[in-house]
């Protein structure tokens, strides 16, 4: 299971719990559990976020893989050029 660390600002959605386990093989998988489970963190999951897969940021990495011991950081969308 994927170790899921997320933000401090999305925490409310999860109920204030900050690290979750999560079955997923992909980021788009792990997003579509985690609205599934945290239902109040699927309006955020729609609008974007970004994902940090073992310290590296993907902004639209849905295809990625995930490894069983991945840690996957939940962060709000970053933007900015």
């Amino acid at each position: 299971m994927a170790n899921v660390l997320v933000w401090s600002s999305l925490r409310s959605h999860t109920g204030g719990q900050a690290n979750l386990q999560i079955e997923a093989g992909t980021v788009r998988e792990l997003l579509d559990r985690l609205g599934d489970s945290y239902p109040g963190l699927k309006p955020q999951l729609q609008r974007g976020v970004s994902v940090a897969i073992d310290g590296v940021i993907y902004r639209d990495g849905w295809l990625e893989n995930l490894k069983p011991d991945s840690e996957v950081v939940l962060l709000p969308r970053m933007v900015g050029g």
